[in-house]
């Protein structure tokens, strides 16, 4: 090694050990071991990346197998999305939307996603991420029925497993125990009902599993008192839940029945990820609200928002005050100028299509490597939206014991191997793993990042 490549490994670690301890001390993680973290630091100080690759400050390459947090579907170092930015912030960076302020890019960006969406969702209001739009949907369906004189119809449905973001209200939706309890709220207005119960939904009350259906909740409260239900159209962080067939199909008739909002959570499923546009798009329904974020800028910029049909944006429209209800970085210039770039992007490059058949691709050689593994079971995917089980005997449907960790061991494999993805064990017996690349991944690294897994799985079974 060259006196020079000596003198600048050195330099970096040396400041990746700086970094490290700064961090121990003056950093809260989010959705991290508090105590793991103050003791040995974080795990990789990121230094750069380009395309589905990262880079950390030790010199190690990794593929993003997760699109960090299923956001960055056009890949690292965009140069196109950066020069958007640029461009926008050496206009004007930042102007507010309240009292009736516009900008250009907010505007066009409005008209753009009423373009892409189904149906009448015509009207967006735009947030900072994924929370807040989910937040935001309560709100604006609560609002909309009080002005229809419904003042009692409040209670929001949402489903197990289902993840709704960390805000008070969208914690307390999502369907993940230690999510709803840390959200401090015992909101007896947000009700969790048991997920993907299709003939419940569509009224068969001699199901076994009928009690804490979304209709018998229904039922028991009375359609006066719900005034939306939440659903993912794939569940993700829960652990990549594909609906079963008819399902959101059957959940949107009920909450016509009903009189009822359907507020589709599209925050990781919409633009590209599942291989449509929208999640929605693959059960041809129209839900009554759409949350949006994560992909609509793919992580470059902080930006969310909530997609209403026309009669609900209508009724709002005739409220003769003030709305009482906004964040400070509402249809931000900036980032709303970096999600009609994304989108150009992502409609120029025909990364929808690429989703579709990259996501064929993953499915194939999941299908191998359960064959091959016969405790890699339930292999899904939806696009490039992807997961499986670990399971001790799938045919008996026993799981690992949870001494195993086996989800948790088999990711840490994959790190070693340079492959980043994601386990889901917050359940007793759960061991999923996800998987979401870049929308932009060709075939060859599709390939690259089956055969990592494959190397992992060799090396866990020998561990078991």
């Amino acid at each position: 090694m060259s006196q020079s490549k000596l003198v600048k490994n050195s330099s970096q670690e040396s400041l990746a050990s700086e970094l490290s301890s700064l961090d121990r001390k003056h950093l809260l993680h989010p959705s991290t071991n508090p105590k793991s973290q103050t003791q040995f630091g974080p795990k990789i100080i990121f230094s750069g990346g380009e395309g589905i690759h990262l880079h950390d400050m030790k010199g190690n390459t990794y593929i993003d197998g997760v699109s960090m947090l299923w956001n960055v579907n056009l890949g690292h170092g965009q140069k196109e999305l950066a020069d958007a930015s640029y461009q926008q912030m050496s206009n004007i960076a930042y102007a507010s939307t309240f009292y009736g302020y516009a900008n250009e890019p907010t505007v066009r960006l409005a008209e753009k996603i009423a373009s892409l969406t189904p149906g009448d969702l015509n009207t967006i209001f735009f947030t900072s991420g994924g929370s807040e739009s989910n937040d935001t949907a309560f709100k604006l369906s609560r609002f909309y029925w009080q002005l229809q004189g419904y003042t009692e119809k409040r209670k929001i449905i949402s489903l197990r497993r289902g993840y709704h973001g960390v805000t008070v209200a969208a914690q307390r939706a999502t369907g993940i125990d230690a999510y709803r309890n840390f959200s401090g709220s015992t909101d007896p207005d947000i009700d969790n009902a048991k997920a993907h119960l299709t003939d419940c939904e569509l009224g068969d009350k001699s199901h076994p599993e009928y009690e804490g259906s979304i209709r018998s909740i229904i039922e028991k409260e009375g359609k006066d008192k719900i005034a939306a239900v939440i659903v993912e159209p794939i569940q993700g962080a829960g652990g990549v839940h594909m609906p079963p067939e008819g399902y959101l199909k059957a959940v949107r008739k009920l909450c016509d029945e009903f009189d009822i909002h359907l507020i589709a959570d599209e925050v990781i499923c919409g633009f590209g990820r599942t291989g449509k546009m929208f999640g929605v798009d693959h059960w041809g329904i129209v839900p009554d609200f759409m949350s949006v974020a994560k992909g609509i800028t793919s992580g470059y910029a902080q930006l969310g928002g909530v997609i209403m049909r026309e009669h609900i944006r209508d009724t709002i429209a005739e409220y003769d005050d003030m709305l009482a209800h906004g964040f400070t970085y509402s249809g931000h210039p900036t980032a709303c100028a970096v999600g009609l770039k994304n989108i150009e992007i992502v409609e120029r490059d025909g990364l929808v299509e690429n989703a579709n058949l990259m996501g064929q691709a993953l499915e194939k050689g999941l299908h191998h490597l359960e064959d091959k593994y016969p405790f890699l079971t339930k292999g899904r995917t939806k696009g490039l939206l992807a997961g499986f089980d670990l399971m001790e005997d799938p045919e008996a449907n026993a799981p690992f014991d949870n001494s195993v960790k086996a989800a948790t061991t088999l990711v840490e494999e994959c790190y070693q191997r340079g492959l980043l993805i994601r386990p889901f064990d917050f359940e007793p017996g759960m061991n999923i793993v996800a998987i979401a690349p870049p929308l932009i991944i060709n075939k060859d690294q599709m390939e690259k990042i089956i055969h990592i897994l494959d190397d992992s799985l060799a090396a866990f079974s020998q561990k078991l």
